[in-house]
């Protein structure tokens, strides 16, 4: 883990990248402000946290460190000991984890739930929705609960690197790091929240055929595994919804709970 401070002073502010190491988006937007290092307002701690999974260009060495945490300082796995690790380096700050994704080519955010922290910075971020997870065992805000998480952009594209560079600049505007000179502010962010996962079973092809943050209605298709179409249970509205990008589900059934006002 390389761990930089911009400014001088204990940082209440962090922006972590690499989580996984086959999402270099993120990296490469920590590493620009590393090299840059633009004069704060605050002081900033700049993270890139899974090392030797970057270095092997996949997700993880043992483990899924997004499902490791609190981590253990003696724990039996690499991520084990590495959530520990960031869980101390991030204790008491407001915190961006960069991710990218293979279901979404725009930006979206993630947190634990709408809270004030949500409802001050998210409209203040070029994402397109606000999705709460809700407990989520092992995620990052069991250690940083004032965390929002931001899908940047299809991995491994040029695209989700430069959003991610743009969005590390908006969290730093919105907390008062870096000015606000070009204030993104948006008026009606709708907010959804996680429900089930979408089964999917074990096939050589797969195929999904609706529009992630788009409404399913019940006994609609909703993708298919070797041809076998797999129908909506009740209505709903993707998130992470894809082909590919997990093993065992093809994403999540989510809710629309509400709008965010800048």
């Amino acid at each position: 883990m390389r761990v930089e401070t911009l400014g001088d002073g204990e940082p209440e502010i962090a922006v972590v990248g690499g989580i996984h190491g086959d999402e270099p988006a993120g990296v490469r937007a920590v590493e620009q402000f590393m090299q840059s290092r633009p004069e704060v307002a605050r002081p900033v701690k700049l993270v890139i946290a899974n090392e030797a999974a970057i270095e092997r260009g996949e997700r993880y060495v043992e483990a899924d460190l997004n499902r490791s945490f609190p981590g253990r300082a003696d724990g039996r796995s690499h991520e084990i000991r590495l959530a520990h690790a960031l869980g101390e380096e991030l204790r008491g700050c407001v915190t961006l984890a960069l991710h990218t994704t293979q279901s979404y080519g725009g930006m979206f955010a993630l947190v634990d739930g709408v809270r004030d922290l949500a409802r001050e910075i998210c409209p203040r971020l070029s994402v397109d929705a606000v999705v709460e997870t809700g407990h989520a065992e092992g995620r990052i805000f069991e250690v940083a609960p004032d965390t929002v998480e931001v899908e940047c952009g299809y991995q491994g594209t040029e695209q989700a690197a430069e959003n991610a560079r743009q969005v590390v600049g908006e969290f730093l505007a919105a907390t008062g790091a870096l000015p606000d000179e070009k204030a993104h502010r948006r008026t009606d962010l709708p907010v959804f929240r996680l429900g089930d996962p979408v089964p999917k079973t074990a096939a050589d092809e797969y195929e999904v055929f609706v529009d992630n943050f788009e409404e399913v209605l019940a006994g609609e298709r909703i993708a298919a595994a070797d041809g076998e179409a797999v129908l909506a249970e009740k209505d709903f509205h993707p998130v992470l919804l894809s082909a590919y990008g997990y093993e065992d589900v093809f994403g999540y059934t989510a809710e629309r709970v509400g709008t965010l006002s800048g």
